[in-house]
């Protein structure tokens, strides 16, 4: 696929010098040895896990509803695991984008590559359905080593210019990038028999979605999983990567079967169930510092602390 140029001159004036900056350590940080990059993750996870505030009390928030059984210290401690995997996931991130094949294969254990290939031969499209674990970049960079497909992802509006480096690293491992905002352009990729990967398991709000459960708690669910299925034909494979010491562990299931069942709230806590079964092997590796319970059904008092208003000045003005 040919690729238009760099629009450079769009984003030399000095506002976007941090941003260089940080994808100038980010280039650099992909070519250092493994173990050192998994260090650099640690120590950039225990930064944020003290000058995050907010996303801490999001992970708080979740942690205490999805895993009520815990005593206060198992609390504390998954969520100091969490930090440490949402700073490996930064580190993983620079690797997903700029990382040679030589240097990655040889980290990779995969499982069940049998179930994509025949799903592919069937003749039909692939609903690759995935979730937002913090391995999520690199988990996709590594399966494209063994079989191409496509991805689809989240503009980033308020971040043009990571936004232009994201998509073309993207675009550059992929078979095609395609925006969540462009849902046909979604479901004629997998009308035409291509893998499109895809994670359903964030809040959206209530627009296109139902409440189903998730480790017990009503979440709000997005309902147009089932939709694209049944409007395409497309089988349904899940895919999740976990991080280990010494590399990571990329697992394929079989295909869903019976799917859709025409039913929303049944399908949408099918995949609920699917997520909360691989979030169990690993918890601290599933991105609990987003509201995943944002959206509440009527009657129900928010979790997250809102955010605080401005103080007016005297004369009125905040």
């Amino acid at each position: 696929m040919e690729h238009k140029p760099f629009p450079i001159k769009k984003f030399l004036h000095p506002r976007y010098w941090n941003v260089w900056l940080m994808v100038a350590c980010l280039w650099g940080v992909a070519k250092l040895p493994f173990r050192v990059q998994m260090a650099l993750g640690h120590a950039l996870g225990y930064v944020m896990a003290k000058t995050m505030r907010l996303r801490r009390h999001f992970a708080e928030v979740n942690i205490n509803l999805c895993f009520p059984d815990l005593s206060e210290q198992e609390k504390t401690e998954l969520i100091h695991k969490q930090f440490i995997s949402f700073g490996t996931a930064a580190i993983e991130t620079a690797m997903a984008w700029w990382s040679s094949d030589e240097k990655l294969k040889p980290l990779v254990q995969i499982e069940g590559l049998e179930h994509l290939q025949a799903a592919t031969a069937s003749g039909r499209g692939v609903l690759l359905l995935s979730a937002h674990f913090t391995t999520l970049e690199l988990g996709g960079r590594l399966l494209a080593l063994y079989h191409p497909f496509q991805v689809s992802y989240k503009a980033h509006k308020k971040k043009p210019l990571f936004n232009e480096i994201m998509t073309r690293a993207r675009e550059r491992r992929f078979e095609k990038a395609i925006s969540s905002k462009t849902p046909r352009e979604m479901i004629r990729s997998l009308k035409s028999n291509k893998i499109l990967w895809y994670a359903p398991d964030q809040d959206f709000g209530r627009k296109q979605a139902v409440f189903a459960p998730f480790f017990g708690i009503q979440a709000a669910t997005l309902s147009s999983t089932a939709r694209i299925v049944k409007m395409t034909n497309a089988l349904v494979v899940p895919f999740y990567a976990l991080r280990h010491a010494n590399g990571y562990r990329l697992i394929l299931e079989k295909p869903l079967d019976n799917f859709p069942t025409g039913d929303d709230v049944v399908d949408a806590t099918r995949i609920n169930h699917v997520v909360e079964t691989w979030v169990k092997q690993a918890p601290e590796q599933y991105l609990w510092v987003h509201r995943r319970f944002k959206t509440r059904p009527p009657g129900e008092t928010k979790f997250y602390r809102p955010k605080k208003k401005k103080k007016k000045r005297p004369g009125g003005k905040s």
